[in-house]
């Protein structure tokens, strides 16, 4: 496959006098869930670290993560009586991927996401909530009590942590280069706002900058179908981490590999978790009938959303489902939610066909009760969304996550364009390549930056 190399980003265009380099054990680049965790690993088995985060705040994406952190066999589950296996995690996310992931990857991951539930709840989080996701075969998705946003969770609890060990974090710093000696990674030279380019030398560099789905034009250039799609991703989520590693000779994977996320409101960015539908959410059109089983992979749902009228849809759930899962609340204080006393009222509020809509909720309710989908074959309905009032949010699909990115072994070591370890140089998160395949499963980005990032931070602490 022709790999993509993204073009770089403007350089400087003034001479500053260079400042005299530091040095530390390890210095990580991306303050978000991978950064935060590699960082803090490390930190924990002795050693000197500096994160280099080029935005003003800290959490990257990982702040906007809201579904929960995917993990078979863990203490949580057990408590709850959820019956899950290491080997189940890993079929879904295979089968998810479509067969195109890393099975060694994906082996690493689900075998160690349980650890990564215990990292955050030990480091003072909760992700003592579990709950179902689309393409999941058992409730594993990880959360705060009561169903909330899992990715504030985590930031919180790894930016506490961070501060409490004092770990050197720099904001507005942006990494420009990796500095390599004798085929090794030995630092970086990084840019702060208002000063001169500085360099830290290291005994080891983790890339953990994040994915590109922000850099509308690279999207673009690999799949033209998304032009002028919307992403749930921050601003600077546009893949500058790859182009480090690709500087000095990363070799990348399955970089056209871009999944569209299908609960996103139109013209707003604004995603709805994954968890609404685990809870019991169904889709609907325009014609008030639904069209797809709704906790398919997001691939498929995406797909399906396309073929209605409008290329929308309108994820409709009842009380009972608002008051099971937390996250809904912020929608609605947020005015993305319509709602109806009646199902005649909000048909008639969102404008769509109040006899087909009855149809369909009866319809949902008979199957319910019998435990059979009569129309789609969805296997969880854990509600009869019958408990008025009514719900509904118009969604579409936006561009969500890049799966390629980088390429690491089992390490988290980035391999080379000859199939070569890169000596000093360590990747964690949607910066890398190959653990999701074709498509992500909602609930394995968290397990994937918090397990890959403490696999990383261990490693390099090791160097």
């Amino acid at each position: 496959m022709k790999k993509i190399v993204i073009a770089s980003l403007v350089s400087s265009i003034f001479a500053i006098p260079a400042i005299a380099a530091e040095q530390a054990d390890i210095v990580v680049i991306g303050a978000g869930g991978a950064g935060l965790s590699a960082a803090v690993t490390a930190h924990d088995l002795g050693k000197k670290v500096v994160v280099l985060e080029k935005m003003a705040y800290l959490g990257g994406n990982t702040n906007r993560a809201a579904g929960g952190l995917n993990a078979a066999e863990s203490k949580p589950q057990a408590k709850l009586g959820i019956k899950d296996t290491i080997e189940s995690h890993f079929n879904d996310t295979m089968k998810g991927g479509k067969n195109l992931n890393n099975p060694d990857l994906v082996r690493v991951l689900t075998t160690n996401a349980a650890a990564s539930v215990d990292f955050i709840n030990g480091l003072g989080g909760d992700l003592n909530d579990v709950g179902m996701m689309a393409g999941a075969s058992q409730k594993r998705s990880h959360r705060p009590t009561g169903g909330g946003f899992v990715g504030a969770e985590v930031v919180k609890t790894l930016v506490n942590a961070s501060k409490q060990r004092n770990i050197d974090i720099r904001t507005m710093a942006k990494a420009e280069e990796l500095v390599v000696k004798d085929g090794r990674v030995v630092g970086v030279k990084y840019k702060q706002r208002g000063k001169a380019e500085q360099t830290i030398n290291a005994k080891a560099v983790i890339i953990a900058a994040g994915g590109f789905s922000a850099n509308q034009e690279l999207v673009t250039k690999i799949n033209p179908k998304l032009k002028g799609f919307a992403t749930t991703n921050h601003s600077g989520a546009t893949g500058d981490g790859i182009v480090l590693g690709q500087k000095i000779g990363a070799d990348t994977v399955d970089m056209n590999q871009i999944q569209t996320h299908p609960t996103v409101v139109p013209g707003k960015g604004e995603m709805i978790t994954e968890a609404v539908r685990g809870n019991g959410a169904i889709l609907v059109n325009k014609d008030g009938k639904r069209f797809i089983n709704e906790l398919q992979t997001r691939d498929v749902v995406s797909a399906a959303e396309l073929q209605q009228p409008g290329k929308v849809g309108y994820l409709l759930f009842d009380q009972d489902v608002r008051k099971s899962l937390k996250a809904i609340e912020s929608y609605i204080k947020s005015g993305l939610v319509t709602e109806g006393k009646t199902l005649d009222e909000l048909a008639s509020k969102l404008k769509i066909n109040a006899t087909n809509l009855k149809a369909t909720m009866s319809t949902y309710a008979k199957d319910q009760a019998a435990k059979k989908d009569s129309q789609f074959g969805r296997a969880d309905m854990p509600r009869p969304l019958t408990t008025a009032p009514y719900y509904a949010v118009e969604v579409t699909p936006a561009v969500h996550h890049t799966m390629g990115g980088l390429k690491i072994n089992t390490s988290a070591q980035v391999i080379d364009t000859n199939g070569k370890i890169i000596p000093g140089l360590y990747a964690a998160g949607e910066v890398t390549g190959g653990v999701h395949g074709a498509n992500r499963l909602g609930g394995n980005a968290m397990a994937d930056i918090t397990t890959f990032g403490r696999i990383a931070g261990k490693n390099a602490a090791a160097e």
